[in-house]
């Protein structure tokens, strides 16, 4: 692995997670474990010996480790370690800095983790208490806003307020590019939806 050779906290840290997709594998990893093909597919442009190289040594840092979910599925599985999920205030706040940088061509991905992870970026509570269920595609997200807190994990929800479908594109848009909330849809309390939605809006 490459080295600054410089004594600096920043550079050592760099040392790290400064090589090309190192940090945007972190960020895939930081709602919870993933397969090797749930990387690539979040991660489309990384080709698989540059994925493999970068969790080998993001484990060899003890960013990453590997497990083994239960059986019957019983696959292997790349989770960050207690350290790498130390990053998770780091690349938030890149994402929120980031955010003010121009947009890549239309074509450019943006996948279902990195779209909620755009909310925790966003979010500013103002006493909210409420719980949704947000439908990405095939992926499924429970989230909890409790006033200054938002918590998102994997998987459906249970007793939620509103259920929200639709593809991370059109969030994004609907969020923070003047896209309508019509082109959302709502499943329960569409006042709760606009309530919540706000709370990402930077304007």
């Amino acid at each position: 692995m490459r080295t600054y050779g410089d004594r600096c906290g920043i550079a050592r840290a760099l040392d790290i997670v400064g090589e090309r997709w190192a940090l945007l594998v972190v960020r895939e990893l930081l709602l919870g474990p993933k397969r090797f093909t749930d990387l690539r597919a979040g991660l489309p442009h990384i080709g698989p010996d540059v994925l493999s190289q970068r969790l080998r040594e993001l484990e060899e840092s003890g960013v990453v480790q590997r497990d083994k979910l239960p059986p019957p599925a019983a696959s292997q599985v790349y989770a960050l370690t207690e350290r790498g999920r130390a990053l998770e205030p780091v690349v938030l706040e890149l994402g929120r800095w980031g955010s003010r940088a121009p947009l890549p061509g239309e074509d450019a991905p943006l996948g279902a983790d990195a779209a909620m992870l755009a909310l925790k970026t966003m979010f500013r509570g103002q006493g909210l208490r409420a719980t949704y269920e947000v439908r990405l595609g095939e992926d499924r997200y429970a989230v909890r806003v409790d006033g200054h807190r938002l918590d998102i994990e994997p998987g459906s929800s249970h007793g939620q307020d509103a259920t929200i479908g639709t593809d991370p594109g059109t969030l994004a848009t609907v969020l923070w590019h003047g896209g309508a909330e019509s082109d959302l849809r709502v499943e329960g309390s569409r006042p709760s939806v606009s309530r919540f939605l706000d709370l990402f809006r930077t304007a």
